[in-house]
């Protein structure tokens, strides 16, 4: 039975993932399926999330704090509250392109592969906010690399 405290987290976890732009075109019905796979994980600062190399099988949502994205000492990007990152990881198993660690004390919201595999079998809606953002990801990178080359 669900306890209006389970409700209302429910309800919290639909609103983290409607405010994140892979879920920003998303109806709230679809999200309300997807907010139960969120397992939230607390890491204190300069904690590492995982390594480059390693074989990714989840994306993290930070609901509080920030992480670094790195390569070895080189900083990649520092990602704060409502960003995504190891998105990649919910499509395929590779390994992971860069490290990610606590840059400050975080709240995270970690989604896995198997249940999301399963969800999108249900709702391959949930599969277009991902397939828009990286499509934007890849115009961008393109833009960056066409710009860095003339």
């Amino acid at each position: 039975m669900i306890t209006s405290t389970d409700r209302l987290l429910l309800i919290e976890k639909v609103l983290i993932l409607k405010a994140l732009s892979i879920f920003s075109e998303t109806p709230e019905n679809i999200l309300a399926d997807l907010a139960p796979l969120m397992q939230e994980e607390e890491f204190e600062k300069d904690t590492v999330i995982f390594e480059e190399g390693e074989i990714g099988d989840c994306m993290f949502i930070i609901h509080r704090g920030q992480v670094k994205i790195h390569k070895g000492i080189t900083t990649l990007a520092i990602l704060d509250e409502k960003e995504v990152f190891g998105e990649l990881s919910l499509l395929d198993a590779e390994t992971r392109s860069a490290s990610a660690t606590a840059y400050a004390d975080c709240t995270l919201f970690r989604i896995d592969q198997e249940p999301f595999y399963e969800l999108l079998d249900t709702r391959p809606e949930v599969a277009r906010g991902f397939i828009k953002i990286l499509c934007q990801r890849l115009r961008a990178q393109n833009e960056k690399s066409i710009l860095s080359n003339s």
